[in-house]
């Protein structure tokens, strides 16, 4: 009976390992999907969670837009938030991150948008995070587990490898390539 425990155990052990290394999976069948074959983020008009009209025109004026697609039922996603907060503070000024909160099924969500807030807040994150409309939620149709985080110019030119999973060293490493 222990030795079964503790195959049990051992087993929940590396599940959750390899959940919190990853990422989450989209859930209640919400968009929260891998970015599309497309090398161009869709044109846009929707608000962050504030209710500030945000368009692609954020692109405009960085050489690199982080773009984080998180969720609010993702703790790989929460547990990044803090380190992304202290990052962006520290960016140089030709980079920006924003968010994309994956799970509002859209800009009216206000639901999700409180929750976001809520967890924006206790990370301390000062950057903009947006509710997706439908173009925005069209585009994520194929991402597959979240924290995904995409790169993109100042043209909204998606650049760079996409990377899976909360690895801001990663996301920093892009980031610093392509402003060489």
């Amino acid at each position: 009976m222990h030795e079964l425990l503790r195959i049990l155990l051992l087993s929940m052990v590396a599940f959750s390992s390899i959940f919190l290394a990853t990422g989450c999976s989209a859930e209640n069948g919400k968009a929260a999907q891998e970015t599309a074959n497309s090398n161009k983020f869709p044109a846009f008009q929707t608000v962050d969670v504030a209710g500030n009209t945000v368009t692609q025109d954020i692109f405009k004026g960085k050489k690199i837009t982080v773009v984080n697609i998180w969720g609010t039922f993702c703790p790989p996603c929460i547990e990044e938030m803090p380190e992304l907060g202290r990052w962006t503070r520290e960016m140089p000024q030709d980079a920006q991150i924003i968010g994309i909160v994956c799970d509002a099924s859209g800009p009216s969500d206000k639901e999700t948008a409180a929750a976001a807030v809520r967890i924006l807040k206790d990370a301390n994150v000062g950057f903009v995070n947006i509710l997706p409309d439908d173009k925005v939620l069209e585009f994520l149709s194929n991402i597959e587990a979240v924290p995904t985080t995409i790169f993109v110019d100042s043209n909204g030119n998606i650049i760079g490898e996409k990377v899976i999973g909360a690895e801001v060293a990663k996301y920093k490493e892009q980031v610093k390539r392509y402003l060489k």
